[in-house]
């Protein structure tokens, strides 16, 4: 509970102080100048303010009766004061209090939410971003010394990256939320940090592209990393839902592919029906199969957890620097849509929930289209030719 009223003797003595909760009255006169009545009775002088980090900070002045009414005014206003300086008057017992830094927030952010949480690559990602961006620039810093101005900085040093500088945002963020939560910190500096406007890459691989990619799988030298390639650009699948698949997930019989919640980014169960080549090159890999993964790391009872090195390989054999591994995703994509397939059959087949998601390729649908009308118009060419010859 909390009033505002003009402090005095006789008022403060007159004050209940049989509630059983905390009691503020502030004063009239002089901002953030108050009377705290705990919920036993005690009555004690404080003042109220922000630091030049915005942080909200609240200093004991001294009980009722030690301390008069007009002591406690005049010691309000020397605190009050030394803050219009830009001094921090609670600043060396608040820190004793609390030494969090950035680099404290981060450890705690990726092992109390990002890693129980995330999916492993989304945790790898996290992980990424504090290590190159966060830490580098503000790791000693303390958290509550981290104010808007600094975070605009670093969105504008990112801007030539927006969707880094997006993601690093949201993160911030996320971190800082969760610095709120555990008391660390009172605000969080990233609210309001616009994002930037991003532009969706439109990368996917021609008949031309897919043939030398194909021909270079052949015979790259680790055949297990190009059947995940194969599996990559055949299913459309993401990189992850790839590398960790098990063996109890395929029902090569009946050609389905059931992806288990956990490794799928929209948390659901996919069913997911296999071309007949996707099949074949299952079968022969589970002739040799000796671990539960289709794709076993180094690390025992682990999968493959990356293949960045061996795809840089690849993609330069193939001439095709420029093409990332989830490319492969839309290159399925595409070739699906571009060859007369509806989106919303499309965006079943790649897990989309959001039929906003597929739109993406919806130009593509274009082409059966006018081939459609191609045939039509033709016939009208032949039908009117014969006409002339009559």
């Amino acid at each position: 509970m909390e009033n505002k009223k003009k402090l005095t003797k006789r008022i403060i003595e007159s004050i209940d102080s049989t509630s059983d909760k905390e009691v503020l009255i502030w004063d009239s006169e002089i901002k953030g100048f108050g009377l705290r009545v705990s919920p036993k009775g005690c009555k004690s002088y404080f003042v109220q303010y922000r630091n030049k980090y915005g942080s909200t900070r609240r200093q004991k002045i001294g009980p009722h009766g030690i301390f008069t009414v007009e002591l406690a005014r005049d010691k309000a206003k020397e605190i009050i004061g030394e803050v219009a300086k830009g001094n921090d008057p609670s600043s060396g017992r608040h820190d004793r209090k609390n030494q969090k830094t950035i680099l404290d927030l981060a450890n705690e952010y990726l092992t109390l939410h990002a890693k129980p949480n995330k999916r492993y690559e989304s945790y790898i990602e996290d992980k990424r971003k504090i290590d190159q961006v966060i830490i580098p620039r503000f790791g000693n810093k303390k958290v509550e010394q981290i104010t808007f101005h600094d975070l605009h900085i670093l969105h504008h040093d990112l801007i030539k990256t927006p969707i880094k500088a997006n993601r690093t945002r949201a993160l911030l963020s996320k971190m800082f939320n969760l610095a709120i939560q555990w008391k660390w910190i009172t605000n969080n500096p990233a609210n309001g940090l616009a994002k930037y406007q991003e532009h969706k890459r439109e990368r996917w691989l021609n008949d031309q592209e897919l043939q030398k990619l194909l021909k270079v799988l052949d015979i790259y030298h680790n055949q297990s990393v190009a059947n995940a390639i194969r599996l990559l650009v055949f299913t459309g699948s993401r990189r992850n839902e790839v590398l960790g698949a098990t063996w109890d997930q395929f029902d090569l019989d009946r050609g389905i592919w059931t992806k288990p919640a956990h490794t799928t980014k929209q948390k659901r169960i996919a069913h997911l029906p296999l071309s007949s080549q996707t099949i074949s090159i299952l079968r022969e890999m589970k002739i040799s199969a000796s671990t539960k993964h289709l794709f076993p790391g180094k690390i025992p009872e682990k999968p493959l957890q990356d293949i960045k090195k061996a795809w840089q390989t690849i993609r330069k054999m193939a001439e095709l620097p420029s093409v990332r591994l989830h490319d492969l995703r839309h290159t399925h994509a595409s070739h699906l849509v571009s060859s007369g397939l509806s989106l919303s059959i499309v965006g079943k087949l790649l897990g989309h929930t959001q039929a906003s998601t597929t739109q993406r390729y919806a130009h593509l649908a274009d082409e059966p289209l006018r081939q459609a009308t191609e045939l039509f118009g033709g016939k009208i060419k032949k039908l009117t030719s014969n006409q002339d010859n009559l």
